[in-house]
C-alpha cells in the first residue's frame, strides 16, 4: 500500500508542477486523459530516484557539502531532466523545457509529495 500511495503523491506532484510552470508539459487535452501520462512519469521519476540520484548524489557530496545541501536542489532538477528525456524516449508526453523549470519544478514535486504524504498518511 505504501508503494500506491507513494505513486498518487508523486503524480498530484507532478500535477500541481505542471499546472504551476508553464516550462513543464503533460500531454492530454483533459484531466483523464492526463492521469494515465502522470502515472507512469511518477513510476519514471521513482525509477530515476532509485537508480541514478544516489549515484549523482555520492558523486557530488563535496559540492553538496561545500554548499551546505544547496546543490541537492540541482541534483533534484537533473533527475527531472533525465526524467524528461527518459518519457520522451518512450513517447510518454511529459516535457521539461529548461534547467530553471526543472529547479523550481523539482522544488515544487518535492514540497507537494512532502505535504500529500503527509495527509496521506504515507510513514514510509
Amino acid at each position: 500500500m505504501g508503494i500506491l500511495y507513494r505513486l498518487v503523491s508523486v503524480s498530484a506532484a507532478l500535477a500541481v508542477a505542471a499546472w504551476l510552470l508553464d516550462g513543464i508539459r503533460i500531454a492530454g487535452a483533459t484531466w483523464q486523459d492526463k492521469v494515465p501520462t502522470l502515472l507512469v512519469v511518477a513510476v519514471i521519476l521513482a525509477l530515476v530516484n532509485a537508480v541514478v540520484a544516489p549515484v549523482a548524489k555520492l558523486l557530488s557530496l563535496p559540492v553538496i557539502i561545500l554548499t551546505l545541501g544547496l546543490f541537492l536542489l540541482v541534483v533534484n532538477a537533473l533527475m527531472l531532466l533525465l526524467t524528461a528525456w527518459v518519457a520522451d524516449q518512450f513517447d510518454v508526453g511529459f516535457t521539461v523545457n529548461g534547467f530553471w523549470n526543472a529547479l523550481v519544478g523539482g522544488l515544487v514535486i518535492s514540497l507537494v509529495t512532502m505535504f500529500v504524504s503527509s495527509v496521506l498518511g504515507d510513514d514510509r
